[in-house]
């Protein structure tokens, strides 16, 4: 394994509106991109509780820009509820997506996005049988930091029938412009606070374990976004109200995934997440604890094909020496926010092994690493995180 500079090409034209009261401006922003009438995804009626819903629709209506509600976006998001989306937004003629909430509300806008602007099944797209050649234009206010979505052109979706759990990606699909707000995020519960916390690390370290070629200075990175979220996750499980501690933790969620820790690198893959995404698909346990599971097992499996790493993780994370004291300390401060270690703890048995690992190695042929992870490999890692 190197620590070589490889090429690159960087693109991401995303522009982010970061800070409080930044959502009163989504109505100029969608007029200065010609926006007249937008599909307004969210999940539950948090957002009208809180106040937020009647923020952003007095600034539509003061702008003029008509609006088409579609709430009820779920965790775990659902291909069902896209391909409902997109016949409201083809029925209202609407020329762009709205997205207000957290990432599952993002991924489901980018998805509808390219489904309406494509004439077949929205599912071909994930699945390679359609390509993404446009998409309506996607604006969002971020009510949860955590996936990254609000900078990058990802989209994951599960399937409800199939339950394969299966991602699209395409120029057409980055954001035009997110609204960060931290102010937006201090009424998240704890449970999705440390959720997010676990997805941000494993955005980090899928890259910073795997890749065959990884520069130092991406290390350094991967680095300090981790131990910023260590830091900010603590302080905000006590004071939850702390901005400047929900800013720093959001703007390192938008780092992890935005591109900028994986320009250089090479030859890595995503095995951790490939791996989760059959426990969300299969039990709909949310991504963030099924991370929390997958990661420290996965990595007692992997840390000798990568030793040096895992011992720079240990030193420069959590100040001990060795790539097992590194696995262990991630499993302590994972215990320590009360996140589940277990299999167990997400209700799944050594009965719903079978099922699950025959899930996995379909996303591993999804991923393009199943050379790797072959059933035994795949065994042995979810039997990690049974014990």
């Amino acid at each position: 394994r190197g620590i070589n500079m490889e090429n690159f090409t960087f693109f991401n034209p995303t522009t982010v509106e970061f800070g409080t009261g930044k959502e009163q401006l989504i109505g100029r922003i969608l007029a200065e991109h010609d926006v007249k009438k937008v599909l307004l995804c969210f999940g539950s009626d948090r957002i009208k509780r809180d106040g937020l819903f009647a923020t952003v629709s007095s600034s539509l209506n003061e702008h003029g820009i008509q609006f088409v509600e579609c709430g009820g976006i779920v965790s775990n998001p659902l291909i069902s509820k896209v391909r409902e989306a997109i016949a409201l937004a083809r029925t209202h003629q609407v020329d762009a997506i709205l997205s207000v909430g957290g990432g599952s509300v993002l991924d489901s806008s980018k998805a509808i996005a390219a489904g309406t602007r494509y004439d077949g099944d929205v599912w071909d797209l994930f699945i390679g049988k359609g390509s993404i050649d446009a998409a309506l234009p996607v604006f969002d206010i971020l009510t949860l930091a955590a996936t990254g979505s609000e900078m990058n052109n990802g989209a994951v979706v599960t399937n409800d029938e199939t339950k394969e759990k299966f991602a699209i990606g395409s120029v057409h699909t980055f954001p035009k412009v997110s609204i960060v707000n931290p102010a937006l995020m201090q009424s998240v519960s704890r449970d999705y606070l440390v959720y997010s916390a676990a997805d941000i690390i494993a955005h980090c370290i899928e890259g910073y374990f795997t890749a065959k070629e990884q520069p130092k200075f991406h290390s350094r990175m991967v680095e300090a976004i981790v131990n910023t979220v260590i830091e900010t996750t603590e302080t905000l499980l006590a004071n939850p109200q702390y901005y400047h501690a929900r800013a720093e933790f959001a703007w390192s969620a938008t780092q992890a995934l935005n591109g900028l820790i994986y320009a250089g690198t090479s030859g890595f893959s995503y095995p951790n997440h490939m791996i989760e995404h059959s426990l969300s698909a299969l039990f709909n346990v949310p991504h963030g604890a099924g991370l929390s599971v997958i990661m420290p097992a996965w990595m007692k499996w992997y840390h000798s094909r990568n030793p040096q790493q895992f011992q720079r993780f240990a030193q420069h994370v959590f100040g001990v020496d060795t790539p097992e004291q590194g696995i262990t300390a991630l499993e302590k401060w994972f215990d320590k926010i009360g996140m589940p270690a277990r299999l167990s703890q997400l209700g799944i048995t050594e009965a719903d092994l079978p099922k699950t690992i025959d899930n996995v190695l379909g996303n591993a042929q999804w991923f393009g690493i199943a050379d790797i992870y072959t059933r035994d490999v795949v065994t042995t890692i979810l039997r990690n995180a049974l014990q």
